[in-house]
């Protein structure tokens, strides 16, 4: 499932994904237009998780 994940990302993008946070940000952006099922979604996140994927942590400015 993740290697249709990167296939469609590839396609759409037109480039290689450089990371697998770039598969999770596509991956959670598909399942949220409803381009994928929950099931399909839990699968592929499970197997990007395994490859410690993460989002970004929040960014904090400090007050000047």
């Amino acid at each position: 499932m993740l290697a249709e994940l990167t296939k469609r990302f590839q396609q759409v993008k037109k480039c290689e994904p450089l990371h697998v946070n770039e598969l999770l940000d596509y991956l959670q952006k598909s399942y949220i237009y409803g381009e994928l099922s929950i099931v399909e979604y839990k699968k592929i996140y499970s197997e990007l998780d395994r490859l410690n994927a993460e989002k970004p942590k929040s960014f904090e400015f400090a007050a000047i």
